[in-house]
């Protein structure tokens, strides 16, 4: 098959969740708008994920997996899916699943004329000390960053994958990828997506990781849109 999207599905320590991930994402490729294939990131998971995934793979030839040899971050693990992925377009979704895989397909609707389509997490199923600390760091990135958008933290997103692998990445920047789309001069949306609770195992962000650690972040962005090199080719000889 003529795959033309990924889905890159980072995971840490998400063996309670990992035959849903497979359940739902296998029903997904069966209604995609899109040939689409699955690539599972273990971020160094020091639980039973790797054996998981493996058995996920071998009997699913839409699946594949790259594994670290230890946990280097979120940021870490979606810039290797971006690196190894081969179709002209990619997704990502979080392996907890708080988002619908069937909702790739309001994104795909609109990346012919964007190059990242971002969702937008509807009637959040988080508790309150979660969704203020999100709607402050969301605040102060946009601040930052003219970016209009309102949940980069919404782990549900469609980038097309030229942009996406120019993208130099850094711990912490996962939460700039509209922004650093911006910078290459491309077009970014969001769209309202579907959010639910958590149902098995733990979250990996705490109060550091939801505000002030993106503090820190917008000031590492800052420096590198001072310094940031874009150009377009006008003619080859």
């Amino acid at each position: 098959m003529s795959y033309q999207f990924t889905i890159i599905v980072p995971v840490y320590n998400e063996e309670d969740n990992l035959l849903r991930v497979e359940t739902e994402l296998l029903a997904y490729t069966k209604i995609a708008t899109k040939p689409t294939k699955i690539l599972l990131v273990n971020d160094g998971s020091s639980d039973n994920s790797q054996e998981l995934i493996e058995a996920i793979c071998n009997r699913n030839p839409e699946f594949s997996y790259i594994t670290f040899k230890e946990n280097r971050g979120l940021s870490a693990a979606i810039k290797a899916g971006f690196d190894f992925v081969d179709t002209p377009l990619l997704g990502y979704i979080d392996s907890d699943l708080q988002t619908a895989p069937s909702d790739f397909n309001l994104l795909l609707e609109h990346i012919n004329d964007y190059d990242l389509v971002t969702g937008v997490r509807a009637n959040r199923k988080d508790s309150f000390v979660k969704n203020m600390s999100s709607k402050i760091a969301n605040g102060i990135r946009r601040s930052f960053t003219h970016d209009g958008m309102d949940d980069t933290g919404c782990p549900l997103k469609v980038i097309k994958t030229d942009y996406a692998k120019r993208i130099p990445m850094f711990r912490g920047l996962h939460r700039f990828l509209p922004a650093m789309i911006l910078l290459q001069n491309g077009k970014i949306i969001q769209i309202p997506v579907q959010h639910f609770p958590r149902i098995a195992g733990q979250a990996k962000f705490g109060l550091w990781n939801r505000l002030l650690g993106p503090l820190v972040d917008c000031y590492a962005y800052m420096w590198m849109k001072k310094k940031y090199i874009n150009y377009e080719i006008s003619k080859r000889g």
